[in-house]
């Protein structure tokens, strides 16, 4: 019995392993993008009404973290590696704490 050799048309795995960075890069895009689907439910769940700038913002956000991997353009306004800003974080803190009810420090 002699054996066929493997056919070109079936396709190995031939995709390299992610680099650690792609990984990291994956893994907090993940993160911002599951923050802001929970700010968005909690809501939700608690019938809080977000202003329509709030929404605004999340849907925002999210679309910008899915498309480039982060909300922000200017590396000054963020930490490197990080999807959102340090004022988009604050402000999503916000949004999940106006949702939870708890009270606006001033």
């Amino acid at each position: 019995m002699t054996r066929k050799p493997p056919s070109a048309k079936t396709p190995r795995a031939s995709k390299a392993p992610p680099s650690p960075f792609e990984a990291q890069r994956e893994a907090t895009k993940r993160a911002a993008l599951s923050a802001l689907k929970r700010a968005k439910r909690a809501a939700d769940k608690a019938g809080v009404t977000l202003s329509e700038w709030e929404g605004e913002f999340l849907q925002s956000v999210g679309e910008r973290v899915k498309t480039h991997g982060r909300a922000f353009a200017d590396p000054e306004k963020g930490a490197p590696g990080q999807a959102l800003s340090a004022m988009q974080g604050r402000k999503l803190k916000e949004i999940a704490k106006k949702a939870k009810g708890e009270k606006k420090r001033d």
